[in-house]
């Protein structure tokens, strides 16, 4: 057991949520280094209004300046893991040593909920063309009923009201794989309410790329002039592929992990967020838990431990808070309650609790940056 902290390094590989929130609440027992490529933290909760609404534009969009006091964050990409030497092999070719290393790469999103380039005035460059092309369509399609593609269908009524705007979803309700029938009927009712056609049981290839030659399962043709895919997200871990880590990873890409987030057969090496194989929903609220919860192994790891030197189990939750926004003002909330039972909350509730806002204030406190939550500054 490593029983002196003062010059243990963490090195965390990815800024997202569950980084992020490891990042800090670590910043006080060790010595953090904070390994990501983008200029920016990227609030993705934020992104599908970003990619529409030209005033939400940088919304999505906090520096990293203020998240650590101690420790520091570094604009680069890792490439490689020496697990022998305990280093982190960035692009640069320079290697960064570690006591404990954390890959928390998160997932890669499609279009626009995905920050683009590696700047910030970049992505905000990509939110801008998606801006002036949902603009100008006369019609809108987005396959994927998830809750992506809702909120997306929601966002793209509310920039253009007057093109015909088409939900094509390969379930038979919407939201089949994360919410429950009755927040599945609130986002059918208010999206045909709103004049949005909702096509379900409907399965969409392409002959021709992402966006051309479109048809269902019967082979008509579905057609658009701007089309989005929200069916789904890769998990970050190419790069762990290419660096001879392939055993690391299961069937689908993801880091497997014993039940305290450690990569299988490694005591040193952590995997969360995203990233990982845990059978649980990938929300941001499930990143920032697995982050907590491995700051509390690591700190028992490093002999550091505020509750003991030994670590927890991590425990998926069954349910967690769960909104689905219809633009500002409308939305569903899953809100899980003591023992098994499940509430569903309608657009008041959820407007106050996710939709008007998209947590950006609480992002920004966490990050460090407290305040204008339209993030102007930029």
């Amino acid at each position: 057991m490593i029983t002196n902290t003062n010059n243990r390094h963490v090195v965390i590989v990815g800024g997202g949520y569950a980084g992020v929130r490891l990042a800090r609440e670590l910043d006080a027992d060790a010595d953090v280094t904070l390994i990501d490529l983008k200029e920016a933290f990227f609030h993705r909760v934020a992104s599908l209004r970003a990619g529409a609404d030209p005033d939400w534009t940088f919304a999505p969009f906090i520096p990293y300046d203020s998240l650590l006091v101690n420790g520091r964050v570094v604009r680069n990409k890792a490439v490689g893991v020496e697990v022998e030497q305990r280093r982190i092999v960035l692009a640069t070719g320079h290697r960064v040593p570690y006591d404990v290393l954390v890959i928390a790469t998160g997932a890669d999103y499609q279009e626009p909920a995905r920050f683009t380039g590696n700047t910030v005035a970049e992505a905000a460059a990509a939110f801008r063309g998606h801006q002036r092309r949902i603009a100008d369509a006369r019609s809108l399609l987005i396959i994927g009923g998830g809750p992506s593609g809702v909120e997306l269908a929601a966002e793209l009524r509310r920039a253009n009201p007057r093109a015909a705007v088409t939900l094509a979803h390969s379930g038979q309700r919407l939201l089949s794989h994360h919410g429950t029938g009755r927040m599945a009927r609130q986002a059918r009712s208010w999206l045909e309410r709103h004049d949005v056609e909702v096509l379900l049981g409907t399965f969409v290839s392409s002959a021709g790329g992402a966006g051309t030659g479109l048809r269902d399962q019967t082979g008509s043709p579905l057609g658009a002039d701007v089309v989005f895919w929200t069916t789904g997200t890769t998990p970050n871990t190419l790069w762990l592929r290419l660096a001879g880590r392939g055993d690391w990873l299961d069937e689908r890409g993801h880091v497997k992990v014993d039940e305290h987030l450690r990569v299988l057969g490694r005591r040193d090496i952590f995997a969360i967020g995203d990233v990982n194989n845990v059978s649980e929903a990938k929300l941001s609220p499930t990143a920032v838990a697995q982050g907590e919860a491995t700051a509390h192994n690591i700190r028992a790891y490093l002999g550091h431990g505020r509750h003991g030197n030994v670590p927890r189990p991590y425990r998926p939750a069954p349910a967690r808070v769960f909104s689905v926004p219809f633009g500002p003002d409308g939305g569903t909330t899953l809100l899980p309650t003591l023992g098994r039972d499940i509430v569903v909350l309608g657009n008041r509730a959820t407007s106050a609790l996710k939709s008007r806002h998209l947590a950006i204030p609480a992002m920004r406190k966490l990050l460090g940056h407290p305040g204008d939550s339209a993030a102007r500054s930029w």
